[in-house]
């Protein structure tokens, strides 16, 4: 067991950490959020879907992401994405600094993406593409199920999407059938009713009105 006094620094600095729906001014952490994907995914020995710098940029600017910030240190970050004319809705690109890791934050970024979605597209199917145990962790615990890919989007943008990870040669020799990657579903049909943290809610709803969008 850690010292008193370690623990209580750790709890301190999760107090700290904001999780806000990231905006245009919070462009200047892009740079720093593709360095931490690319150094998580090195370290791991597991393939990412690159994105670029306009790429995140545009999410934060249309309300499809969200940031972890303590004060104005880059904490950890997630992004949204719909496909399949809004039927099908995936919560990506998951990270937190190791600075931050082990407090938590993961989860609170997680909660923050899958009630931004459920929000912002309440009909659509919310689903999943990881490698990562924690990530499969955290989808079962909001009630995602593991699915076959051909159960997920067949929207084309979706897939191309996959082609800058070191396993799309995979993807393809399976006829997309599967991959290293775990499919993961959220059917909001299956889960009719079922609320979300309402502190969150109230957060998220929020920064959405004061930003206009409904």
């Amino acid at each position: 067991m850690k010292p008193a006094r370690e623990r209580m620094k750790e709890m301190d600095q999760e107090d700290n950490i904001r999780i806000v729906v990231a905006e245009a001014a919070h462009e200047k952490y892009v740079d720093t959020i593709l360095e931490t994907i690319r150094e998580a995914a090195k370290k791991r020995g597991t393939g990412i879907a690159e994105r670029t710098h306009e790429y995140v940029a545009t999410k934060m600017k249309e309300a499809k992401a969200v940031l972890a910030l303590d004060g104005d240190k880059f904490a950890g970050f997630s992004y949204i994405e719909t496909w399949g004319n809004k039927h099908y809705v995936t919560t990506s690109g998951l990270i937190v600094h190791p600075d931050y890791q082990g407090h938590g934050v993961a989860k609170r970024i997680k909660d923050y993406t899958f009630t931004l979605a459920r929000i912002r597209w309440p009909h659509a199917k919310i689903f999943s593409l990881t490698s990562g145990d924690a990530v499969m962790k955290m989808n079962t615990a909001l009630g995602y199920v593991p699915v076959s890919f051909n159960q997920l989007t067949d929207d084309e943008a979706f897939w191309r999407g996959c082609q800058g990870c070191c396993n799309h040669n995979i993807l393809e020799e399976k006829g997309r059938r599967f991959c290293i990657c775990t499919g993961m579903l959220w059917d909001p049909d299956k889960h009719h009713g079922e609320p979300t943290s309402l502190e969150t809610f109230k957060e998220v709803m929020r920064a959405l009105v004061l930003r206009g969008i409904e």
